[in-house]
């Protein structure tokens, strides 16, 4: 095991890395990007053509009566003919992500799970699995990152796993990591789809967290978590109510939220005793995976780093549509807009369940900082050629750390076995005058 002192010039290294492989594209105000947090529903916007997946809705709710939210939002966004990822893949037409703002944090992520590599004592392999890639263009920096510090992995068998639905934004994630070079895989098979990246790491394609192969890995999930299915619980006079989804009576093509009129099993089995709260929203998804890393986690070694709009319990109502770059009311013209909600992390720290350690939430721009943005940024200023690119690495800048954009609104949640934070009690007193080095990015990155 090499010294993680003896790296630290290596991660100093990276963010001194010139050159670049694309510019974000201007994509206008932030304020026209992102919600405020917590702002809820949007205002009533005006019904789109279309209309398949509302003509489904309403036939279902005729014949079994009002849906969860959850049910809700499923149909709306994966319904296999009409729903949003379906038709459209999502990416980048009605809303953005960082890693589409910047190639700098897709960059510091990898310099992250490097970091969190050394400290585990470099492996002799790991996975890189990333949960709704999107473009791919976070993983596309993360590997470039890896490439420019091939002789660091010169020893390590490094593959790359991607979890994705949507056969649209497989094919754009294809293009760009492996440039279309692709194959698909008999039915028989885990993986869907395999190629080979631009500099040579192996890359497969999956349906489920569940097809996956074990072993040490670091599993990220940016801009993820958000789009899973929610349930939705008030508070009444009679106790608490699922917040549910039903026909207008006075408009017979449109949807209302209504309130179910007794307690319903996700009302049994979602809500805390100890809730203060009187508007709660439950991803059991959520919940389910964060399970499945823990175990995964617990078992096999590595990291899980979450990245996403969110709050340690303590929003309400924070379910919005978005489309065209704007709020869109969630219950218009279902499967035309990206339907999401606000993490809940103190409901992925209780789903934990003590298996392994958790850290944060923490603030993207505190994050970002903590990994040494600052100097990324003033490397990539000094070898920008003209002023076009300046403005617009500032620009993306800005988005990233402006409290009143990304910089407050998205946090990082990271997961990792116990003993990366605390040494095993028996092994304690041989290993006290070894402190553990501290968790890049939620303690300051140490460069030597």
């Amino acid at each position: 095991m090499v010294p993680l002192s003896r790296s630290r010039p290596l991660l100093a290294a990276a963010l001194r890395l010139g050159g670049r492989r694309r510019l974000p594209r201007s994509r206008g105000s932030a304020a026209a990007l992102l919600p405020p947090p917590g702002s809820g529903s949007a205002p009533a916007a005006r019904p789109c053509s279309g209309g398949g997946v509302l003509r489904h809705l309403l036939l279902k709710l005729r014949a079994t009566g009002p849906l969860t939210v959850a049910e809700y939002m499923r149909e709306a966004l994966t319904n296999p003919g009409q729903g949003y990822y379906a038709r459209r893949g999502g990416v980048g037409r009605d809303f953005v992500t960082a890693p589409e703002v910047s190639q700098v944090l897709g960059e510091l992520v990898g310099i992250w799970c490097l970091s969190e590599w050394m400290a585990a004592g470099r492996p002799a392999a790991f996975r890189l699995v990333e949960l709704g890639p999107g473009t791919g263009a976070l993983t596309d920096d993360i590997l470039r990152v890896f490439n420019q510090l091939a002789s660091l992995l010169s020893k390590c068998d490094v593959s790359v796993h991607l979890v994705e639905v949507s056969p649209k934004l497989s094919e754009t994630q294809a293009q760009m990591l492996t440039g279309g070079k692709v194959q698909s895989n008999s039915e028989d098979e885990a993986a869907y789809m395999k190629g080979i990246s631009k500099t040579g790491i192996p890359i497969y394609w999956y349906r489920g967290i569940q097809d996956v192969p074990q072993g040490y890995s670091f599993y990220l999930a940016h801009e993820f978590l958000d789009a899973l299915p929610i349930h939705k619980f008030q508070r009444t006079e009679k106790g608490w109510r699922e917040v549910l989804v039903d026909i207008d009576p006075e408009a017979p093509d449109q949807l209302r939220f209504v309130l179910s009129p007794s307690s319903t099993p996700a009302t049994e089995n979602f809500i805390q005793p100890e809730e203060t709260r009187d508007h709660v929203e439950v991803c059991p998804e959520a919940g389910v995976l964060i399970q499945r890393l823990a175990c995964r986690i617990e078992k096999d070694g590595g990291a899980a780093l979450i990245a996403d709009y969110g709050h340690d319990g303590t929003k309400t109502d924070t379910f919005r549509g978005f489309r065209n770059h704007k709020l869109h009311d969630v219950l218009k013209a279902p499967g035309t807009a990206d339907l999401t909600a606000d993490v809940d992390f103190s409901y992925l720290r209780k789903m934990a369940q003590g298996k392994i350690a958790t850290l944060g939430p923490i603030k993207q721009r505190e994050f970002l900082k903590n990994m040494g943005v600052d100097l990324r940024m003033q490397v990539l200023l000094q070898n920008s050629r003209d002023s076009a690119t300046r403005e617009q690495l500032l620009h993306s800048y800005d988005m990233l750390m402006n409290p009143k954009k990304m910089g407050d609104r998205f946090h990082f949640f990271a997961l990792l076995p116990h003993y990366r934070l605390t040494h095993p009690h028996k092994e304690r007193s041989l290993q006290s005058k070894s402190p553990l080095p501290p968790v890049a990015g939620f303690g300051e990155l140490l460069l030597k």
